[in-house]
């Protein structure tokens, strides 16, 4: 696997615990996320595009390494120390570049990006709305924001919990151990619907910022955020497409500006 992939991902600290997973069905899932990312992405080469929450750059890095990679790519993240990490890891790639997420944030940004993908941010995010806007800022009226989530209800909220217990019982990856569910929560995940299942519990972390972790995130009612302020056009799942939704790991919404 190592030697399909950009030598720059090896240093990176997500791509450590997703794509060199030694547990393979945590390996095989982040690299078929990652290669609908890059399909999805062929649509814009030779164009802008901004990578927002980009963490080790792995996603860009992939990107800039392909043959359909955009003119311009830029990847912003929250953290100071992970932006100059990237930005020393990645210096030699042509066209690409990392920000702080306040810096592209800024009025010199706005309408200035092709697309804009924001791939395993959104479930985290306590102001869904604002950033919403944000995002729909940065594009280009024309543009085309790329988002993905994870599925966390149904089955696939069964199966994820059993492999992230495995997981962390084995100190793989990033699951240090399962998230915390009773039954009664459980079972709401795995019936819900389009409506919000569960009371989210919002994290402080040491630096201040707020957020949540995956644990309720109902991927249906953020689809119903994103489109009240993009019209979606397409609905892709992940790893496997043809499963759809209801059984994938991820999804993907790709959409434009209302």
């Amino acid at each position: 696997m190592k030697a399909s992939l950009p030598d720059e991902l090896e240093g990176g600290h997500f791509a450590r615990k997703q794509l060199y997973c030694q547990d393979w069905l945590i390996s095989w899932s982040h690299r078929r996320r990652f290669q609908t990312g890059l399909r999805i992405a062929t649509a814009f080469a030779g164009q802008r595009v901004l990578d927002y929450g980009c963490g080790d750059g792995t996603f860009l890095a992939m990107l800039m390494s392909s043959p359909t990679a955009p003119a311009r790519a830029v990847g912003a993240e929250l953290d100071p120390a992970v932006v100059s990490e990237c930005q020393r890891r990645m210096k030699h790639l042509a066209g690409l570049s990392f920000f702080g997420q306040a810096d592209v944030a800024g009025p010199a940004h706005d309408g200035q990006y092709d697309a804009v993908f924001c791939m395993e941010v959104l479930e985290h995010v306590v102001d869904v709305a604002g950033l919403l806007r944000t995002l729909h800022r940065l594009l280009d009226p024309s543009g085309r924001l790329v988002v993905s989530v994870p599925v966390e209800t149904g089955l696939p909220l069964i199966v994820k919990q059993v492999v992230r217990w495995f997981a962390g019982v084995r100190g793989l990856g990033d699951y240090p151990g399962m998230a915390p569910y009773s039954f009664r929560e459980l079972w709401a995940g795995l019936v819900a619907a389009g409506s919000q299942h569960m009371p989210r519990t919002i994290h402080v972390g040491e630096d201040g910022f707020s957020i949540h972790d995956h644990r309720g995130f109902n991927w249906r009612v953020m689809r119903d955020k994103v489109g009240e302020m993009f019209e979606i056009e397409r609905t892709i799942a992940s790893p496997l497409a043809f499963l759809g939704p209801g059984l994938a790991s991820q999804v993907w919404l790709v959409a434009r500006k209302r």
